[in-house]
C-alpha cells in the first residue's frame, strides 16, 4: 500500500455548451476547490493541468495556463496528457509530488470546450498515429466502435437493447439531481428506444456527448490536512496509471487489430480488468470492498463491461447485475452515483477528476439527493486512448 494524500478540495463547472473559452471553466472550477478546501491559491505549492489533445497535436499548457489566470505567484507546475485518463494521471502526479515531500498543497484542474458533435481527427496526415488510421482507413468512429462492442456483448453474453437502456435510464435519474450535470432529465426506456440509431445497435441516447465542462480537486498531505484543522478527510490510497499487457485479444479504440497469441499465451484478463485490479491491489481492497464507483460509461454497453472489469460481477453477468439493482442507487453498489458521461457527455481532461469530484462528496456525506447511505470506500475507473490506464481508489 503506497501513503495516502489527502482530498481537501472539490469543484466543478456545470458541463454543457456554454461557447466560452476553457481557460474560464478551469478557473471557475479551481476557485471553487480552493474555496472548498478553505486555502488561498497563494497557498498552493504546485499546479497540475490535465491537458487537451486532439488528433495528435497538442492543444492546451494546461497547468501554466491555469496558473497565469488564476495569477503568477511562483507555485511549480506540470502538464499531463494521456487522452481520456489525463486526470488521473494529474492525480497521480499531484500525489507523487506531494508524498515525495516536494509540496504540501496541491492543485488539479482539467477543462475542456470540445467540439460540437462526435470526435474527428485534425487535418493532415500521420500515418503513424492508430488515432488517425482508425477513422481513415476504417472510418471508425467513436460511436461505430461504441457499436462494435455493444454488438460483442450481445453476441458473447447475451446482453439485450432492453438491457442498454437500462443503464441510460439509470444514469439520467442519477443526473437529474446533479446540479453539475448537462442533462437534467429522466428519461424513459420507451424513449431511448425511440431515439435514432447511430451505430447499430446503439441509438442516439445510448451514446455520451462532447461537451463543455471542468473539474479541479486540492490536495495535500495528511501533515497539512490536520493542521488545516480536516481530521477525517477523504484519502486518495490508490492510483492506476498501467499500460497493456502483450497479447492484447480485445480490441481497445483505437486500435484496429490485436497482437498476435500464437506463440504466447493470452495475459490473465484483459486490459479493462488490469486497469482496476492493480488499484485494488496498491491500496490494499478488493471489490467487495467498494461502496460505490464511477465509470466511463462511453455508451450504455461499456458501462456494463465495467461491472465485470471491476470485479463487481463474474464476465457476461454484468446486464444480470443492472437488472438485479445492484448497481442503482440502494444496491450494493451503486455506479455513476452523478449521472455519469450519460448526463455530462465529454470534457475530456476532466472526466477523470469529476469522478473523484463525485466520489469525494459521496464520502463525504455531502452529495445531497444523491448521497449513498454509508459510503466508505469508492473506486473510479476508465481509459484513455493509446493504452493509458486509469482509476482512483478514495477512502473514509
Amino acid at each position: 500500500m503506497t501513503a495516502e494524500v489527502a482530498v481537501l478540495g472539490a469543484g466543478m463547472h456545470p458541463w454543457g455548451k456554454w461557447g466560452r473559452g476553457f481557460v474560464e471553466y478551469g478557473v471557475a472550477a479551481a476557485r471553487a476547490a480552493l474555496a472548498d478546501a478553505g486555502v488561498d491559491w497563494r497557498d498552493v505549492g504546485s499546479i497540475v493541468g490535465a491537458d487537451t489533445v486532439r488528433g495528435g497535436y497538442p492543444g492546451y499548457v494546461a497547468g501554466a495556463t491555469f496558473a497565469k489566470a488564476l495569477g503568477w505567484q511562483g507555485a511549480h507546475v506540470a502538464s499531463v496528457y494521456a487522452a481520456c485518463a489525463s486526470g488521473a494521471q494529474a492525480i497521480n502526479t499531484a500525489r507523487t509530488q506531494i508524498l515525495a515531500g516536494m509540496a504540501d498543497v496541491v492543485l488539479v484542474v482539467g477543462a475542456d470546450a470540445a467540439p460540437k458533435g462526435f470526435f474527428r481527427p485534425a487535418g493532415g496526415d500521420r500515418p503513424d498515429d492508430p488515432d488517425w488510421l482508425r477513422f481513415r482507413v476504417l472510418g471508425a468512429t467513436n460511436p461505430a466502435y461504441f457499436g462494435l462492442y455493444a454488438r460483442r456483448r450481445m453476441a458473447v453474453h447475451g446482453d439485450t437493447l432492453e438491457d442498454f437502456a437500462r443503464v441510460k435510464v439509470k444514469n439520467a435519474a442519477a443526473g437529474a439531481l446533479n446540479q453539475n450535470a448537462r442533462y437534467r432529465k429522466t428519461v424513459t426506456a420507451e424513449e431511448v428506444a425511440a431515439s435514432a440509431v447511430v451505430a447499430d445497435p446503439l441509438r442516439l441516447l445510448d451514446i455520451c456527448a462532447t461537451s463543455d465542462g471542468a473539474a479541479a480537486l486540492v490536495f495535500s498531505s495528511m501533515e497539512f490536512a490536520r493542521r488545516h484543522g480536516a481530521a477525517d478527510p477523504v484519502r486518495i490510497r490508490a492510483v492506476s496509471t498501467v499500460t497493456p499487457t502483450y497479447p492484447t485479444t480485445v480490441l481497445d479504440l483505437p486500435d484496429i487489430a490485436t497482437d498476435s497469441a500464437a506463440v504466447v499465451a493470452p495475459a490473465d484478463g484483459t486490459f479493462r480488468a488490469s486497469i482496476a485490479r492493480a488499484a485494488y491491489e496498491e491500496a490494499g481492497i478488493g471489490p467487495e470492498d467498494i461502496s460505490l464507483a464511477e465509470v466511463y460509461d462511453l455508451s450504455t454497453a461499456l458501462e456494463l463491461q465495467w461491472y465485470e472489469d471491476l470485479g463487481l460481477c463474474g464476465e457476461g453477468e454484468g446486464a444480470k447485475l443492472l437488472r438485479d439493482g445492484v448497481t442503482a442507487p440502494g444496491g450494493r453498489v451503486p455506479v455513476n452515483t452523478s449521472g455519469g458521461l450519460a448526463s455530462f457527455g465529454e470534457a475530456v481532461p476532466a472526466q477523470a477528476i469529476a469522478q473523484v469530484c463525485e466520489v469525494t462528496w459521496q464520502l463525504r456525506g455531502t452529495a445531497g439527493a444523491r448521497q449513498i447511505e454509508g459510503a466508505r470506500v469508492g473506486v473510479t475507473a476508465n481509459q484513455g486512448l493509446f493504452g493509458h490506464g486509469s482509476s482512483v481508489v478514495a477512502v473514509r
